[in-house]
């Protein structure tokens, strides 16, 4: 990912947060017949000083299949985004541009496919999305559930690599950062508005 100095992000712990907080990600791998992209959720925890990703996927889908083979496989999370318009600028020789965030983790999968491994996967994605949920998971059959989880595979990916990149005004002057929150800010568009949070979580504008 292209990432100019001012763009990239330094500190770990903004970066682990960010991933967490924007699960639903793309993974991909390649193959014989090109890229092959998977958009799933997965979550992340740290473990000796490193980014482990995890999740799992349907059996049915060929990319696990690619995990498997050990190569290389990129993970992308995407956080909010918004259109910047030249209008909020001090300068009127100006241009549009986009502001967002987005994190790249690289690293080598590892597939699980034991089962009480799987229902500890499906525990954490129950915890993480829908806890009120999980009393009704476990009251269901153990036929029911094992039956599901045989369609799955679970995967596990040490990060390698981490690229980090929030792309929201870092080069332009306070004001017009200001500007840009303010903006921003009052929009009803949620990604639009998870930017100006962003920028004031940055300590942008001030």
């Amino acid at each position: 990912m292209y990432i100019p100095e001012f763009n990239r992000v330094r500190d770990h712990a903004d970066t682990v947060s960010f991933v967490q907080a924007n699960p639903f990600a793309i993974l991909i791998s390649a193959s014989d017949k090109g890229p092959l992209a998977t958009h799933i959720p997965i979550l992340a925890r740290e473990a000796d000083n490193q980014m482990v990703l995890h999740g799992h996927m349907a059996k049915a889908n060929p990319h696990w299949g690619l995990l498997q083979s050990g190569q290389e496989s990129l993970a992308i999370f995407h956080g909010p985004h918004a259109y910047i318009s030249p209008s909020l600028y001090e300068s009127r020789e100006s241009v549009p541009t986009w502001n967002y965030a987005a994190v790249h983790v690289y690293g080598h999968a590892r597939i699980v496919t034991d089962l009480e491994h799987l229902m500890e996967e499906v525990r954490e994605i129950i915890h993480a999305f829908d806890p009120s949920y999980f009393a009704q998971w476990s009251s269901l059959n153990d036929k029911f559930r094992y039956g599901m989880l045989k369609q799955s595979v679970c995967f596990e990916m040490v990060a390698t690599r981490i690229e980090a990149k929030f792309k929201i005004s870092q080069n332009r002057s306070k004001a017009d950062q200001a500007a840009v929150i303010d903006s921003l800010a009052q929009s009803s568009d949620s990604a639009a508005a998870g930017i100006a949070e962003l920028m004031k979580k940055q300590g942008l504008g001030v």
